[in-house]
């Protein structure tokens, strides 16, 4: 398995069926996900947890999404935080910013525009990492220098576009990845979305790291995308 922590997010919203909608959504993305109903609850949290990021509705008993705002703010500084409401207005939005948020989405929204919203946050807040030289996952090895690919100590030859495609993946274990997602990470952002060629360049790497060995890496989430695990 390859050797990260889950990204921690708090979602701080008293709509059952909301709250749950996006906690089901953000853990389709390997997220860990916590869900206060309320804000007197967000702040027990905030106080006893270690979160990278809050989602937070503006409108939640107790204590306020923009009070709970303003006090992780005071606690945590660097911590990115996203606002939900169901006003939209240029109003609604500035109180959001005083108070500390660094996004504001209104309700309704769809789920892959949140999605978008917390992955730039948390781009934008993470502190430069040195590039992993190797990464793993199960028998299957990537050395990123030496532009090698090995599963079970067999060296695999991949051609660039393949091995573009597998580091992304790597990277992303565990994680269901859209077709738009390898579009933008792996091709150029002019790629045709519509064409069929990330799933002929899937099939590839099947081919080549997948149908020689019993435990299948690559699977295909329908609807969705793809994921590299083991099952």
């Amino acid at each position: 398995m390859l050797n990260h922590q889950k990204t921690h997010l708090l979602v701080v919203e008293d709509e059952p069926k909301v709250a749950l909608f996006i906690k089901k959504g953000l853990e389709t993305q390997a997220y860990a996900v916590t869900v206060a109903a309320d804000g007197r609850e967000g702040k027990r949290l905030i106080g006893s947890e270690r979160f990278n990021l809050a989602i937070l509705d503006v409108n939640i008993p107790f204590v306020s999404g923009l009070e709970l705002a303003t006090y992780i703010r005071s606690k945590k500084p660097a911590m990115p935080i996203l606002m939900l409401t169901a006003l939209d207005t240029t109003t609604d939005k500035l109180l959001g910013f005083e108070a500390g948020a660094d996004d504001y989405l209104a309700k309704p929204f769809d789920f892959l525009e949140l999605l978008a919203r917390v992955k730039a946050l948390l781009r934008r807040a993470a502190p430069p990492q040195e590039a992993e030289p190797i990464l793993r996952l199960a028998d299957l090895e990537l050395d990123i220098p030496a532009k090698v690919a090995r599963r079970a100590g067999r060296t695999i030859e991949l051609t660039a576009r393949e091995f573009s495609l597998l580091e992304y993946l790597l990277r992303n274990a565990g994680r269901v990845v859209s077709r738009v997602d390898i579009a933008e990470h792996v091709w150029d952002v002019g790629f045709d979305t519509g064409t069929n060629v990330i799933e002929v360049y899937v099939n590839y790497l099947r081919n080549k790291i997948d149908k020689d060995y019993p435990n299948k890496l690559i699977q295909t989430v329908v609807g969705m995308g793809y994921v590299l695990k083991e099952k």
